[in-house]
């Protein structure tokens, strides 16, 4: 059975993490099967984003334990824990959280673009209550999404925070009384159904610009959206707003 399955709609890819009977736990090959997956929405012009969710009614647990005492590492050289905590795609990636993201589980959440989750969804990095540190992104990148502050009540405690929470500090945007996975479609669809070279860009500029100092943040900037606004892409938006038709996005 793969542990990773993946199913094309019209404009994003669905990953699915597929251990249901070991809540979804981080293995080796499941890392390996997400940065497949993450490959090839980079690499096929027909997709414009993707979803990561789990099986069985659970997102992630984090690492596999078992797999760990064999000495595997859930991760992939240069791209991190599960395929995407150190680098992911240039398109934007949508989580889609049921049950538990928890350690790991959270860290491949917090290295998601956008988060959709079920109001009983529940969250935690809870290593240090093992003696362990949440190194796969955790402690880094926590803080910059919900403040320094929360990411110690967070990171320090261990304990577990539910969805509404997650919702109320900035982790989450969207909560739902349904399946999580439908209402990541319908965003999904959303952001798919916009300009791909605008999106990358974007979503390169948010992410990069934190540290920027205010000397070269225009220019680097403009470095990213120059070629943005002299594609061909840029005139079919400008023309197909004009003719009130969908654009036929090229990528070009």
């Amino acid at each position: 059975m793969s542990e990773v399955l993946t199913d094309i709609q019209d404009g994003f890819i669905i990953v699915t993490i597929n251990r249901p009977d070991a809540k979804n736990a981080m293995t080796k090959a499941a890392a390996e099967g997400i940065r497949a997956a993450m490959e090839q929405l980079d690499n096929d012009n027909s997709l414009n984003a993707g979803i990561i969710t789990g099986a069985g009614g659970t997102f992630c647990s984090g690492m596999d334990l078992k797999g760990f005492l064999r000495g595997e590492t859930p991760s992939v050289k240069g791209y991190g824990f599960g395929g995407i905590t150190e680098k992911g795609p240039e398109k934007p990636i949508i989580a889609a959280v049921e049950g538990y993201a928890l350690a790991g589980g959270l860290e491949l959440a917090l290295a998601c673009d956008l988060c959709v989750a079920n109001d009983k969804a529940k969250f935690g990095i809870p290593e240090v209550k093992r003696s362990l540190v949440a190194a796969a992104g955790g402690v880094i990148k926590l803080q910059q999404l919900v403040g320094k502050r929360i990411a110690m009540e967070m990171a320090l405690t261990g304990d577990f925070f539910s969805a509404q929470r997650a919702y109320d500090v900035g982790f989450v945007n969207r909560l739902t009384d349904g399946p999580a996975l439908d209402a990541a479609i319908e965003l999904a669809a959303t952001v798919a159904a916009n300009g791909p070279l605008a999106l990358k860009a974007t979503k390169k500029i948010i992410n990069e610009s934190y540290d920027w100092t205010s000397e070269e943040a225009w220019k680097k900037q403009a470095e990213i959206t120059g070629p943005v606004f002299t594609s061909k892409d840029a005139q079919e938006g400008s023309l197909a707003f004009a003719q009130k038709r969908k654009p036929d996005w090229k990528g070009e």
